[in-house]
């Protein structure tokens, strides 16, 4: 009985040591949005934009999606830069993804289209 005791409580420290995955990727992006809001160059709005694309094109996370609000950040981003179908079809990609989003993102579309 006591070897099993024993047993247990070493499997239970074992087990308290594995580490988690993260649910999403985000590489570097929140620091380089962070530069940007900050800087507001135009190399820090490239390497913003990099770092969008990646998050956006390898996700390596737990979900395998992007995560909440990058489509649409990237989306502003694109629209702002005057790419405005590939922006309005990322802004749609985030309601699409994350459907609980629609309200605000659809004010975001409305404000833009004007």
């Amino acid at each position: 009985m006591r070897k099993l005791l024993v047993l247990a409580i070493c499997v239970m420290a074992l087990a308290s040591c594995q580490t988690q995955k993260s649910l999403y990727s985000w590489y570097d992006s929140e620091d380089a949005t962070y530069t940007y809001t900050k800087r507001g160059t135009e190399e820090t709005l490239t390497k913003a934009m990099a770092q969008y694309e990646k998050v956006i094109a390898k996700q390596k996370g737990v979900r395998k999606v992007v995560p909440p609000g990058v489509n649409a950040e990237y989306g502003f981003l694109l629209y702002k830069a005057g790419k405005k179908e590939e922006g309005l079809a990322l802004l749609h990609a985030e309601i699409k993804a994350y459907p609980e989003s629609e309200t605000f993102i659809s004010r975001i579309i409305k404000q833009l289209e004007k």
